[in-house]
């Protein structure tokens, strides 16, 4: 009897587990979906390189 309600347990923690892995997956889809729809009509942002270092400076320096 005490193998068998350790057994039942375990098999309740691992289906709940599984439902909420995949509660949060179906959850977090919904948010992508939804974020998708609000901000994604912004053009990203300009790269721009960073300007050329002047090697004088640090000639002056030694």
């Amino acid at each position: 009897m005490f193998w068998k309600e350790i057994g039942g347990i375990l098999i309740f923690l691992l289906v709940f587990v599984i439902f909420a892995n995949i509660w949060f997956h179906f959850v977090e889809s919904i948010l992508t979906a939804i974020k998708k729809i609000f901000c994604c009509h912004k053009e990203p942002p300009a790269w721009h390189p960073l300007p050329k270092e002047d090697t004088r400076e640090d000639e002056e320096d030694i």
